[in-house]
């Protein structure tokens, strides 16, 4: 693999490999010839992954002794990370007033501070072989807003934020970071936080709004608004493959109108949008 061209082979490491979209992606990347590390808390559902030949880690990306042992694992078994893949993250929903601070602290330690800690671990070595890529899993959530997404979208805004301080930190280096921006797709993640997101905030005052987000959120799981996880796992592969990869990548039904009406509307027409968005949404999910 020399400097400057596109990625054909390496080694890549996939966190939240479970299930999803990272199970997936972690298919898709042995698929383009990778040696890939699949890493996830529960090592037991990736039983799937494992008898198919990629290789699986224990790994929390809130604890930093397990991050740190994943990839000593790596760089003692390959010798090198090729591709890292910040996929380990989850949605937690309900009022800013109404979800504990140490809820939402746990929600950055996830989906900010794990993924830079793994960030740090492997860019040395990146560093060293003049090459690499970051592919930080965000969200079309980390550009726009929504009630009682709050202290999501805070996260998912800092993704967003620090990738782009990094593009140009490690663009010198011959690294590449990208950002995978996934509209609704079909997962655990969105019934798991409609779900989250009535134990929150259904009995408080903001239970009227709680039942129109959970209605937008529970949307993922229709086909008609949602898109599988091999189309965002096959643009991820993208952007660990071609030679000049592009900055962001939205992807899934909706997500470059969404995006573009975003960049479109000032604020507050926005807002409008949200509002009527959100009762549409109730009224087909009464249906």
């Amino acid at each position: 693999m020399s400097k400057g061209t596109g990625l054909s082979k390496g080694t890549a490491l996939v966190t939240g490999a479970s299930s999803g979209i990272g199970e997936e992606t972690a298919r898709e990347l042995q698929r383009r010839g990778f040696t890939v590390y699949a890493a996830a808390r529960r090592v037991e559902r990736m039983a799937g992954l494992k008898a198919d030949g990629i290789r699986v880690l224990k790994m929390d990306v809130t604890d930093e002794k397990s991050v740190k042992g994943g990839v000593a694992t790596i760089l003692e078994e390959t010798g090198r990370v090729d591709v890292l893949v910040n996929n380990a993250g989850y949605g937690s929903y309900g009022s800013v007033e109404d979800v504990p601070i140490s809820e939402a602290r746990y929600q950055f330690d996830v989906n900010i501070f794990g993924l830079a800690l793994l960030t740090q671990l492997v860019l040395p070595h990146m560093r060293e072989q003049r090459s690499g890529r970051i592919i930080n899993i965000s969200s079309i959530g980390g550009r726009i807003y929504e009630p009682l997404g709050g202290w999501y979208h805070a996260t998912k805004f800092a993704v967003e934020g620090l990738s782009d301080a990094m593009r140009l930190e490690l663009k010198p280096f011959g690294i590449k970071v990208v950002v995978i921006e996934p509209a609704g797709i079909r997962t655990e993640w969105a019934a798991i936080a409609a779900d989250n997101l009535r134990k929150t905030s259904s009995d408080t005052a903001y239970a009227g709004q709680a039942e129109h987000a959970a209605a937008i959120l529970e949307l993922a799981d229709r086909k008609a608004f949602s898109s599988p996880t091999k189309v965002v796992a096959k643009k991820i592969a993208k952007a660990a493959t071609v030679r000049h990869p592009l900055t962001r990548y939205p992807t899934g039904k909706g997500a470059g109108m969404i995006l573009f009406t975003r960049w479109l509307l000032p604020a507050r027409a926005f807002d409008g949008v949200i509002k009527v968005a959100f009762a549409a949404a109730s009224r087909l999910a009464s249906k």
